[in-house]
């Protein structure tokens, strides 16, 4: 949820009983700090946060080149000079400063996404005192995390909005639904397991509870709450989604990720093999989602959304959270 969550959302749903969290891939470690700063100023509630374990290649710059060539028609029709455009932000691999960080702002829980840091950095946010989740689309991803010293796996169904948290597995039109994919890893794993992917509803937690899950990790139900930092053009893309329409590309960022489709998507890809490679493909797409936006509409904006969507509305993070959790008791206990 990296650009849609804000430290409100998270106290929210910790003050509710959740578990908060923050999205770190996107900011340096002061901006992790002022965030954390913000949390805490209104909760005293559990923090998770999330960080990304990608490998930062260098630029390829005939792959950049080719890039730019592809997206220019696109710049002139809306305006862009690429002579102008300032660097934009780019999701950064878990490192030694934002290590530094979680050790300094210690809390209660970190997860990863895409494997995991090399063993020393991860070592020192065992010893900060942080439970360890990340994320598994696959039994072997899974028994690879539990052998390292996770705390939890997190799996990860082909229904999950945004980013395939694929790091062992390649192919991602072979990723395992969450209903299929939980129990197999719920089998495998000896540590607790956290469904992610479709749930947008208490029949979903439940769903996922009964075949073994200790917990679940939802997010596109959030991205509808006022507290998240959401669009109206992409609030309204929410609210008019069908469960058919998103797909998985990844013209927007360089690894596949599931979102809304739109214009962009559907003439770049949905998934080209002209994308530079993670993450250096979003710099030069951050221009047409910007500027798309700023013109009212979302031809060229990445919107991450899971196939549950459409069981999802517009309602208070803590009211939400406190609802899903009543109503799936209730379903469980009638079975």
């Amino acid at each position: 949820m990296a650009g849609c969550d804000t430290a409100q959302l998270a106290a929210a749903v910790s003050a509710a009983g959740g578990l908060g969290s923050l999205a770190c891939a996107l900011l340096s470690p002061a901006q992790i700090a002022a965030a954390v700063g913000a949390f805490r100023a209104i909760s005293n509630g559990p923090l998770n946060l999330n960080f990304f374990c990608h490998t930062m290649d260098p630029v390829d710059e005939a792959a950049d080149a080719a890039w730019a060539a592809r997206l220019a028609p696109y710049y002139e029709a809306l305006g862009i000079d690429p002579r102008s455009v300032p660097p934009a932000a780019v999701r950064r691999p878990f490192d030694d400063a934002a290590c530094a960080a979680v050790e300094t702002l210690r809390p209660q829980v970190v997860s990863f996404h895409f494997g995991l840091p090399q063993a020393s950095l991860f070592e020192r946010v065992k010893r900060s005192g942080a439970a360890v989740l990340a994320s598994a689309t696959n039994v072997e991803e899974a028994l690879w995390l539990q052998a390292r010293g996770c705390d939890a796996i997190i799996a990860q169904g082909a229904e999950a909005g945004g980013h395939r948290g694929m790091f062992l597995a390649r192919d991602p039109a072979k990723q395992v639904g969450t209903m299929a994919l939980v129990p197999q890893v719920v089998d495998a794993v000896d540590v607790p397991v956290i469904a992610a992917g479709g749930i947008g509803d208490a029949r979903g937690i439940a769903a996922a509870r009964f075949l073994g899950a200790a917990a679940v990790q939802l997010g596109t139900a959030y991205l509808f709450c006022p507290e998240a930092k959401v669009s109206p053009l992409y609030l309204r893309a929410l609210q008019e989604l069908r469960a058919d329409g998103t797909v998985l590309t990844n013209v927007f960022s360089g690894h596949p990720a599931r979102g809304i489709a739109n214009r962009f998507v559907e003439e770049v890809g949905p998934l080209s093999d002209a994308v530079p490679r993670f993450p250096h493909a979003s710099e030069r797409v951050a221009p047409l989602r910007a500027a798309s936006e700023a013109a009212g509409t979302s031809e060229f904006m990445q919107m991450w959304a899971g196939q549950g969507a459409p069981l999802c509305r517009v309602r208070p993070a803590g009211e939400l959270t406190r609802a899903l959790a009543q109503e799936a008791h209730v379903l469980m206990k009638r079975h």
